[in-house]
């Protein structure tokens, strides 16, 4: 464990289009912007010794955006796991895609498959990629499976059944932008996540600011409930 305390951060990345429209460019710059803030965390949080790194990337809702938007996001995604793939290896980081990845196009999801498949071995940690997410989606597609479940079904055997099933819960939640909600992210493992919220727009987020949510958690008390 790090001296934070932190095994697993899960981030809400939030205010990527708000970050290009105050500098007068089009949303898809704040999500590329976005893309190299994510690369210079998931590096910063290596270093910390955060194990599990979980991001919510795309919502299920996010799909009623435009049709530019959405089409230039899943290309950005396919060109991000193509771009980051050695960092992740170099780093000795597994990755997950968790969601309705059946969601996306073949040529997408094929690319998640093969990246995946290559880290599958690696030890030092996982980033985990939460797109075509939906924490009431994943719940609801939980209860199905259980429905075959024979015996009692308990916490534990729900959580089995769930896509985070080889996750721990997150230690703290952090969300950029202002907003103070998860917005369907993580509901059942967010239960006694910390939670911690800054006005900074996700593509200006620094390891300062990382330091910052963490040393924060350092200094809170945990009960779960108890």
């Amino acid at each position: 464990m790090n001296k934070h305390g932190v095994n697993h951060v899960a981030l809400v990345l939030d205010g990527n289009r708000r970050w290009a429209k105050t500098r007068n460019l089009p949303a898809f710059k704040g999500h590329q912007a976005g893309l190299q803030a994510l690369e210079k965390i998931v590096k910063a949080s290596v270093k910390r010794g955060i194990k599990y790194i979980t991001v919510y990337g795309f919502s299920t809702e996010n799909w009623g955006r435009t049709k530019a938007e959405v089409k230039a996001l899943v290309e950005l995604f396919k060109y991000a796991i193509n771009k980051y793939e050695d960092m992740l290896q170099e780093n000795d980081l597994q990755l997950r895609v968790i969601g309705r990845i059946n969601d996306f196009p073949k040529d997408v999801k094929s690319v998640f498959d093969q990246a995946m498949h290559r880290l599958k071995d690696n030890q030092s940690g996982v980033l985990t990629l939460a797109l075509s997410y939906g924490g009431r989606d994943e719940i609801l597609r939980a209860v199905g499976k259980a429905q075959k479940v024979k015996g009692k079904l308990d916490e534990k055997t729900f959580s089995s059944l769930l896509d985070t099933h080889d996750l721990p819960d997150p230690d703290l939640i952090i969300r950029t932008g202002g907003a103070q909600r998860l917005s369907n992210f993580l509901p059942w493992q967010s239960t006694y996540s910390e939670l911690y919220f800054t006005k900074t727009f996700w593509p200006a987020f620094t390891a300062k600011h990382l330091d910052r949510a963490l040393n924060n958690f350092a200094e809170r008390k945990r009960n779960f409930g108890k």
